[in-house]
C-alpha cells in the first residue's frame, strides 16, 4: 500500500501509542515522521549512505521544524548522497568545527587555563577579576589564533589610558602566561606576545620604601585606636613579615599551639613553612574574634577573608596621618627591624618565608625553630622600643631557647 501523503492537519491528529512508529511521507520517500510513546515527535530522513550502508538523519522536533522545512532538509540530505556525499558525516565534522571554534575563544582557553593551572596559583582570583573586567568584553568571544600583536597592544592601551600602567603590564603577565601555556598545547599556535610590550620598569618601579619610627609609631597607634580585622592585619604584619595574602587568607586550622603552619599551596616559594609566632603576635590573633563556621582569621563579615584592602587603607591613612606606603612596606620595614635588632641575615631571610639559596640551602635541612622564635621576639621587642621610647636602652637578643 502507497504510503499517503502527509499534511499539516494529519500531523495535528496523529496520537501516540505504546510503540514509537516511523510514518513515512508519500510525497518525498525517506522522509519520516517519527512519533515517539511519550508524545514527541520529530523528522528523519533515511538513506543509503555512498557505501551502501542504511542511514538515518535527524532532521529536527516538530512542530519548530515544519512539514515544508522538514521536506527542504530530507531533499538536501539525498542530493548530497547522489552528489557522492555522507550528510551524517559532513555534519559531524560541522559540529566538531564549531565546537572546536567555541572551544578556542579567548574565553574558553582562558578559562580552560584556569580550571587546570588554578590549584596552583596563589593570585588565582585577581586573575580571574582582571580577565573579566578588562579582557572578556574586547577579546572574550575571538578565536584565539586569530588575535594578533596589534590588538594586544590596542588593549594594553586602553587599558593604561583608563586603569593606568601597572594594571596594563598585569594583564600582560596574566595573557603571556595563558598564551605561552596554549602555545605548548597547540602545536600550530603562536603567541602574538613578545618582549618589550610592558609599560612599566619593574627595576624601576622596585619599592626601597619603610617606615621611620615615627611613621610606625602612628601607624600602630591608629591600629590599637579601634577594633577590625584590617587593622588588626597591619599589627601582625609588622610583628611577622608576612606577605599581606598569606596573613589575610590565614585560618584558624593553620595555627598549632604558638606556631603559624603556612601550607606550600598559599605561599610564593611552594614550600610548607612553620613561623612560630611571638607572644606579641600571638596576642594580636587572641584579641580577633571566632566566627561560627568561618574558618578565617582575619575576616569583616564572619564569611570571608578579609579584602577591599585599597577602601580600608584610604580611611586608615586618614587615620594614622602617613602616607605614599602600601602593606607590603611592612614586611620590608619588619624585615629592617629584625637587622637592627640585630638578627642573623639568614635567619631573617627565613622569617621572611625566603629560601636560602645555593648549596646551604641545599643541604642543611635544620628547621632552625628556635632561631626564628628568637627573631620573632626580637622584632617585638624593637617595635615596642619604638612605641615606648626609653634612654639607655640596648636591644638584645635573648638567648636561644
Amino acid at each position: 500500500m502507497a504510503a499517503k501523503v502527509l499534511t499539516q492537519r494529519r500531523l495535528e491528529t496523529i496520537k501516540a501509542s505504546d510503540k514509537r512508529r516511523e510514518i513515512p511521507d508519500g510525497l518525498l520517500p525517506g522522509l519520516y515522521f517519527i512519533c515517539q510513546p511519550s508524545g514527541a515527535r520529530s523528522w528523519a530522513a533515511r538513506f543509503r549512505r555512498p557505501d551502501g550502508r542504511t542511514a538515518k538523519l535527524t532532521l529536527g522536533a516538530w512542530p519548530a521544524v515544519t512539514l515544508p522545512r522538514a521536506r527542504e532538509l530530507a531533499r538536501e540530505a539525498i542530493m548530497t548522497v547522489k552528489r557522492g556525499h555522507d550528510p551524517i558525516a559532513d555534519r559531524m565534522a560541522a559540529r566538531d568545527k564549531a565546537e572546536a571554534s567555541t572551544a578556542n575563544t579567548v574565553r574558553n582557553v582562558c578559562e580552560t587555563y584556569l580550571a587546570r593551572e588554578g590549584k596552583k596559583l596563589r593570585t588565582l582570583d585577581q586573575r580571574r577579576r582582571l580577565l573579566e573586567r578588562l579582557v572578556y568584553p574586547t577579546l572574550g568571544g575571538r578565536q584565539i589564533d586569530s588575535v594578533g600583536r596589534g590588538e594586544i597592544v590596542r588593549l594594553l592601551d586602553k587599558i593604561e589610558d583608563e586603569n593606568g600602567a601597572r594594571t596594563a603590564d598585569m594583564v600582560l603577565a596574566v595573557l603571556r602566561k595563558i598564551m605561552n601555556w596554549h602555545a605548548v598545547r597547540h602545536e600550530s599556535y603562536r603567541t602574538p606576545i613578545v618582549r618589550g610590550m610592558a609599560r612599566t620598569n619593574g627595576k624601576e618601579l622596585a619599592r626601597s620604601r619603610i617606615l621611620t619610627d615615627d611613621e610606625l609609631r602612628a601607624v600602630w597607634t591608629a591600629a590599637s585606636s579601634a577594633e577590625g580585622a584590617f587593622r588588626a592585619l597591619v599589627k601582625f604584619l609588622l610583628l611577622t613579615g608576612a606577605r599581606r595574602g598569606e596573613a589575610a587568607g590565614m585560618m584558624w586550622s593553620e595555627i598549632d599551639g604558638t606556631d603559624w603552619l603556612l601550607p606550600a599551596s598559599r605561599n610564593k616559594v611552594k614550600v610548607d613553612l612553620c613561623r612560630p609566632l611571638s607572644g606579641a603576635a600571638l596576642a594580636v590573633l587572641t584579641a580577633l574574634p571566632r566566627f561560627a563556621g568561618c574558618p578565617y582569621v582575619f575576616t569583616s563579615d564572619g564569611r570571608r577573608p578579609v579584602g577591599s584592602f585599597s577602601k580600608f587603607k584610604k580611611s586608615f591613612d586618614k587615620k594614622c596621618g602617613v602616607s605614599d606606603w602600601t602593606l607590603h612596606d611592612l614586611r620590608r620595614t619588619a624585615r629592617s627591624l629584625m637587622s637592627r635588632a640585630g638578627v642573623n641575615a639568614d635567619i631573617g631571610e627565613r622569617c621572611l618565608g625566603h629560601i636560602i639559596p645555593g648549596v646551604r640551602g641545599v643541604y642543611d635541612r635544620h628547621q632552625y625553630r628556635p632561631e626564628m622564635l628568637n627573631a620573632y621576639e626580637a622584632l617585638a621587642t624593637q617595635i615596642d622600643l619604638i612605641l615606648h621610647p626609653r634612654e639607655n636602652v640596648v636591644t638584645a637578643l635573648r638567648p636561644k631557647r
